[in-house]
């Protein structure tokens, strides 16, 4: 029997979107989505110098804020970084972790990725764990090998601190290129992250874990991602930036 996941829209504005065009967008999301408010989660991360101000326009709305990475530390000689205790401390609830720009632009590593996530759940902020193979990787039939490597360091967690956590498969081939899994390629990868958290944490967390796609996701193909069996949400990039975009996304997803 399969735990109720709540489904999860996130919008990763990766590094857009100034001020102006940060309250520019609330009023209008919040709007557009007012009548499927109860059905879902709706998450929206902002580069860091704005979240703070995010935070304040979306207090009294369905809508939540994530940043888009945190530091590995509490506090120290880590210039560039930021905190989870200063997310927290904003009132930030949930970060994105590992995503695809972060491992394979700047050159994070599983290791680092996995510090990240620690100092995340000991802050009690949820994470939004992000795994996904290249395109080489896909053509050499390696997807499932690279992701159980990124999934691995879970192991050392324990269900216990993990039971916030969020995982996102995006694959890296169809981030920002306009193309994207079909639903069944999604599904097949979703389900391996399902039953992969079965065999190495327990039946009971991967049953209630929500797993999200990502890359290049629109209103036209929301719908069909969502009715997949193990698709529980998902990580919107560019098409996250306009509010009604974003909007039919969320209310396309919530329909399937």
């Amino acid at each position: 029997m399969v735990d109720l996941r709540t489904p999860l829209f996130i919008a990763n504005w990766k590094m857009n979107k100034v001020g102006r065009e940060v309250q520019a967008f609330v009023g209008p999301f919040c709007e557009a989505t007012q009548r499927q408010s109860s059905r879902g989660e709706m998450v929206l991360a902002p580069v860091a110098v704005y979240l703070s101000d995010l935070t304040k326009m979306t207090q009294g709305t369905h809508v939540q804020v994530a940043a888009q990475n945190c530091g590995a530390a509490k506090s120290g000689a880590f210039t560039g970084e930021i905190s989870p205790v200063m997310l927290k401390d904003l009132g930030v609830r949930w970060v994105i972790l590992g995503h695809s720009e972060r491992r394979h632009v700047f050159k994070e590593d599983n290791a680092l990725v996995n510090a990240r996530l620690k100092a995340a759940l000991e802050e009690g902020l949820t994470p939004v764990f992000c795994v996904g193979e290249k395109l080489e990787e896909r053509k050499a039939n390696r997807t499932f090998s690279v992701i159980e490597g990124q999934l691995a360091g879970l192991k050392d967690l324990g269900e216990a601190i993990l039971k916030p956590l969020v995982i996102a498969y995006e694959p890296v081939w169809a981030i920002g290129t306009g193309e994207n899994a079909t639903p069944d390629q999604a599904q097949e990868v979703h389900a391996f992250i399902r039953q992969w958290l079965s065999k190495n944490i327990s039946s009971t967390f991967a049953n209630r874990t929500r797993i999200l796609y990502g890359g290049s996701v629109k209103a036209e193909n929301s719908a069909q991602l969502m009715s997949m069996e193990d698709v529980d949400g998902l990580l919107v990039g560019g098409a996250s930036l306009d509010p009604l975009s974003f909007g039919e996304i969320v209310n396309r997803g919530l329909k399937s």
